[in-house]
């Protein structure tokens, strides 16, 4: 196995930790649902896809929110906790296909992983809610995808840019983009 391989897994187990972590300490916030609210789970996954690229940003994303359910109960397999392994797998993809499309666009790529994400959880929802006899309809993904999730859209805007560009400069980036 190559350092560069060791360097990714071991990198995206890292990013696991940490969104296992984050929504345990976002939950302590006295508001109801903050992990809709700040969405302390994207965070990690849109950063292991740009970090590791593919495969492990998918990785990241599908284990996390199962690795999740598994140890914490939260969230809600379903169809909120299936709903997210479709919406973070998109996450991590996303950002590891376009930030190499875009020759290292980080701000660019991360808009589009983010629209990207929330059209697959709003495709996974239609899917998965009609398999309970429920009808998930576009005020619904609107509310939960934009609305609610504002904060922790303008979180990710202000900080994922910032932890790449730090992380660019510490040359954990894949060598095609630092170049």
């Amino acid at each position: 196995m190559r350092n560069d391989q060791i360097r990714k897994i071991v990198f995206t187990g890292l990013c696991i930790a940490i969104g296992l972590l984050l929504p345990k300490i976002i939950n302590l916030l006295p508001i109801a649902y903050p992990g809709a609210i700040f969405l302390p789970m994207h965070i990690p996954v849109l950063i292991c896809g740009f970090v590791c690229g593919l495969p492990y940003g998918v990785l990241c994303g599908m284990m996390l929110p199962l690795l999740s359910f598994l140890l914490t109960g939260m969230p809600p397999i379903f169809p909120i906790g299936i709903s997210m392994v479709f919406e973070l797998a998109a996450y991590g993809a996303l950002t590891a296909i376009f930030y190499r499309l875009t020759k290292g666009k980080i701000f660019i790529t991360l808009i589009i992983a983010m629209i990207g994400g929330r059209l697959v959880m709003g495709i996974a929802n239609i899917i998965l809610f009609s398999f309970a006899g429920n009808v998930y309809g576009i005020t619904l993904f609107l509310t939960s995808a934009f609305i609610t999730a504002l904060p922790g859209i303008i979180i990710q805007l202000i900080f994922i840019p910032t932890i790449v560009k730090a992380l660019k400069k510490a040359n954990m980036l894949p060598s095609t983009v630092n170049g």
